[in-house]
C-alpha cells in the first residue's frame, strides 16, 4: 500500500514537471529539445523592443555592435553558469534557491522571481492585444476584451509542460527567424549607403544601455535550471543557454537596434508597418509572443509552487496567468523600459548567491533534498543577496555585472569565515 502510494506520488510529480523534486535521469533530454525551448524563450518581442531603445541613442557602428555583444555577453555566462547548476543537480532555481537562502528565506527568491514574470506575461498579453487593435482598427473598447482571451490562452501549453513548450517552439523558432530575415534585408535595401550615420538621438549613458541588454532577460535566463535540469548532459545545458541568450537573445537586441536606427523609431510594429511587412509579420510576431508568454508562465508556477509547498503547478499556472492579466489591463504596455532596468538591479544577485553557494559552499553538489537539515534561514545568502542590490545601486559600472559579483564574493567571503 504504501509503495503503491509513492509510485502515484512520483507519476504524479512527474506528470508536473517536477515541481517540489530533482528531474530524474529517465526524463533527461538532448541538447535539441531544450535549445528549440530556449531559443523560443528569448525570442520575444519584448527584447526587439528594447534594442529599438538603445538603437536610437548610439551610432550604429561601433557603438551599438559593441554593446550588444558585451551585453550579450554578460547574460549569456551568467545563464550558463545557473544552467549548469540546474543539470548537475536536476533542481529547479527555486529549489536550488532553498539551499542558498534557507528553507523560508528561499520564498522572498520565489516571491521576486515569480512577480518578474508576471510583469513580463502582463507586457506579453497587452502587447498582441494593442497589435491586434492597429491592425485591424478596432473599436478601442476591444482591447481589454482581447486581453483577457489572450491572457487565459496563452497559458494552456505551459498546463502540459516541457513538452508542450518544446511542440510550439518547433514552430515558432523558425518563424521568428524568418520574420527578423526578412525584416533585416528590407531594412538594409531602405537604408543604402546611409546604413552607418552616426545619428545618435537618444540620451542614454553606456550602463544603462548595457542593463537594458542584461534585462531584458535576466530574469528569464536567472530561472534557466528550470529547463536545463532536463538536459543530459552538461554540453546540452551549456551550449543551449550559450545558444539561446547570446545568440538568441542578441538577434532580438540587434534587430530592434537596426530598424531604430535605419528608421528612427523605437517601436517594432511601427518598423514593420513601414517596410510593408506589418500584415505578414502579425503571426509570427504572434507566435513569437506566445512562446515566450508561456515560458514565462512555466517559470511562475514553478516559483509559485515552491512557495506555496504543492505539486498543483496546472492550477498555480493558471491563477498567475489571470493576474497578469489583470497587470496587462492597468497599462503593463507603458512600463517597459523602467521594467527591464529594475531587473537589471535586483534579480542578477539572487543568481550570484546560487552559484556561490553551489560552487563554493557545497563544492558542485548538493546534497539529496530531505537527507540533510536546510536552515530556516541562511542569512549568509540573504546578507550576500542585499549587499549584490546594493552594489547594483550605487557602485559605479554596469549594475548587473555589480550585483552578480559582489553577490558573489560576499557570499563566499562569509563562507570561508564560518
Amino acid at each position: 500500500m504504501r509503495g503503491e502510494k509513492a509510485g502515484e506520488a512520483a507519476d504524479r510529480s512527474g506528470t508536473e514537471d517536477y515541481p517540489l523534486s530533482a528531474v530524474p535521469q529517465g526524463a533527461r533530454q538532448g541538447f535539441w529539445p531544450i535549445a528549440l525551448v530556449l531559443l523560443g524563450f528569448t525570442f520575444f518581442s519584448a527584447t526587439i523592443w528594447g534594442g529599438a531603445r538603445i538603437g536610437v541613442a548610439f551610432r550604429l557602428w561601433p557603438d551599438l555592435v559593441l554593446i550588444i555583444l558585451s551585453g550579450s555577453a554578460i547574460l549569456a555566462l551568467y545563464v550558463a553558469g545557473l544552467g549548469y547548476v540546474g543539470y548537475k543537480s536536476g533542481l529547479s532555481t527555486v529549489l536550488s534557491a532553498r539551499f542558498a537562502f534557507g528553507d523560508i528565506g528561499s520564498r522572498w527568491s520565489d516571491a521576486i522571481l515569480g512577480l518578474t514574470q508576471i510583469g513580463w506575461y502582463a507586457w506579453g498579453t497587452a502587447t498582441i492585444a494593442i497589435v491586434l487593435d492597429r491592425l485591424l482598427d478596432l473599436d478601442a473598447g476591444l482591447q481589454a476584451p482581447l486581453m483577457i482571451v489572450f491572457g487565459l490562452g496563452f497559458c494552456l501549453t505551459a498546463c502540459v509542460g516541457c513538452r508542450g513548450l518544446a511542440a510550439l517552439s518547433r514552430v515558432a523558432v523558425p518563424a521568428m527567424l524568418l520574420l527578423i530575415t526578412v525584416s533585416g534585408a528590407v531594412a538594409l535595401e531602405d537604408a543604402g549607403n546611409g546604413l552607418l550615420a552616426p545619428a545618435a538621438a537618444g540620451t542614454l549613458t553606456l550602463p544603462e544601455a548595457l542593463t537594458i541588454v542584461v534585462g531584458t532577460f535576466v530574469s528569464g535566463g536567472t530561472q534557466v535550471a528550470n529547463w536545463t535540469r532536463f538536459s543530459g548532459s552538461a554540453r546540452a545545458a551549456v551550449g543551449s543557454t550559450l545558444l539561446a541568450f547570446f545568440l538568441g537573445n542578441g538577434l532580438m537586441i540587434a534587430a530592434g537596434a537596426v530598424g531604430a536606427a535605419i528608421y528612427g523609431l523605437s517601436d517594432i510594429v511601427e518598423v514593420l508597418a513601414v517596410q510593408g511587412l506589418l500584415s505578414a509579420g502579425l503571426l509570427m510576431l504572434f507566435l513569437n509572443i506566445w512562446t515566450t508568454q508561456d515560458n514565462t508562465i512555466y517559470n511562475f508556477s514553478v516559483a509559485g509552487c515552491h512557495f506555496c509547498r504543492t505539486e498543483r503547478r496546472r492550477l498555480v499556472t493558471f491563477a498567475g496567468a489571470a493576474a497578469g492579466t489583470v497587470l496587462a489591463l492597468c497599462g503593463m504596455y507603458d512600463w517597459l523600459i523602467p521594467y527591464m532596468t529594475l531587473l537589471g538591479v535586483f534579480i542578477p544577485p539572487l543568481g550570484g548567491v546560487i552559484m556561490a553557494d553551489f560552487f563554493v559552499r557545497h563544492r558542485g553538489r548538493y546534497p539529496a533534498l530531505g537527507e540533510t537539515a536546510v536552515p530556516r534561514f541562511n542569512r549568509q545568502g540573504l546578507a550576500a543577496y542585499a549587499a549584490g542590490s546594493l552594489a547594483a545601486l550605487v557602485v559605479p559600472g554596469i549594475p548587473p555585472v555589480n550585483g552578480i559579483v559582489a553577490a558573489f564574493l560576499v557570499y563566499a567571503c562569509l563562507d570561508r569565515l564560518t
